[in-house]
């Protein structure tokens, strides 16, 4: 069964064709970071045209290295929400306008549900119960799936999310955007050890807060203008990796999952993924990290959740619109 996922959410123009739930067929992903760049962060309007201007040409590149043709198609599937409002109107429309036009099902996915799902990606053999820690420039979650389709919402940002803080540190430190990965880069270079920036709600619950950790490398910068910049870009990585490692461990060990696996565009970083993997084998779970072209935002992953959605649930009305503020659980 050949599922056509289409991904707009934010600021990636993305279409893939993945059979049977599990299967990549293809996946092609459009960026729009230089446009966003000179800004320092996504802005709504300049997506929302640019999705516009790629989803056709996207679109037709998924089907054309998957060798197929629409009336291949099963079923199409898009996230639907969270999101940026014109983002995903973007996305729908060519989702509903496709469907229509070979008479298939549509099938709106939660995009949180999607990063959960790209881990069936990476291991078709891959089953539920696991914990899955999404961190992304919009979300830093802890989801919990029970079964297919089960979810349970653990922990989750209470101010900014990791990739958020990535993105502004960048910014205050002249680094440019995005964010996650230059630091990830520069960290490279830097003592993680050299400045002792705070772990925040490290010991609180499940819940995530990155707003005063930001503050704090500010002020810390403020205060010693001379600093190595990428003994700032290592011990800030180092915080914000510690803080996600420690509270995914904790809270699968609390809850008793054996399986551990991340999601969203943090979840490229090489520290957490270096420090998850040790992590989980001292607390004697298995982590999964998928590749980080399915961790960033794809629409292989929409496709993957969309033929899981479609079984349990059957075709989405196209009455239904875009949720910007779609929660999972």
């Amino acid at each position: 069964m050949l599922v056509l996922g289409i991904e707009t959410s934010c600021d990636e123009t993305a279409a893939a064709v993945v059979a049977d739930g599990r299967a990549v067929r293809s996946s092609v992903v459009a960026t729009q970071s230089e446009l966003h760049a000179r800004f320092g962060g996504v802005v709504p309007e300049i997506a929302s045209r640019a999705h516009v201007e790629l989803i056709d040409d996207v679109i037709a590149q998924a089907l054309l290295e998957a060798g197929i043709e629409l009336t291949d198609l099963d079923a199409v599937a898009v996230a639907h929400g969270p999101g940026l409002a014109g983002a995903l109107l973007v996305g729908v429309s060519a989702a509903k306008a496709i469907a229509l036009a070979v008479d298939r099902p549509y099938v709106g996915v939660n995009h949180h549900e999607a990063h959960v799902y790209a881990a069936l990606l990476e291991d078709p053999e891959l089953e539920p119960p696991f914990l899955t820690l999404i961190a992304s420039g919009g979300h830093t979650l802890l989801i919990a799936t029970d079964a297919h389709g089960v979810y349970r919402v653990l922990g989750q940002t209470v101010d900014d999310a990791a990739g958020e803080a990535f993105d502004k540190v960048a910014r205050f430190l002249g680094l440019g955007y995005p964010g996650g990965p230059v630091i990830d880069r520069l960290a490279l270079d830097g003592d993680s050890g050299a400045i002792p920036f705070p772990r925040p709600m490290l010991g609180e619950g499940h819940d995530f807060s990155f707003s005063g950790l930001k503050t704090a490398v500010v002020q810390w910068v403020r205060a010693h203008p001379d600093a190595d910049v990428a003994d700032v870009a290592a011990s800030f990585q180092a915080a914000v990796v510690e803080t996600l490692v420690t509270k995914l461990v904790r809270a699968a060990l609390e809850h008793g999952f054996g399986t551990v696996v991340i999601g969203g565009g943090v979840a490229a970083n090489s520290a957490l993924r270096t420090r998850l993997l040790d992590a989980a084998d001292d607390a004697g779970l298995r982590a999964l990290l998928p590749s980080r072209e399915l961790c960033t935002d794809n629409a292989a992953m929409v496709a993957g959740a969309g033929w899981w959605r479609l079984r349990a649930d059957g075709p989405t009305p196209l009455s239904a619109g875009a949720y910007p503020a779609l929660r999972l659980d």
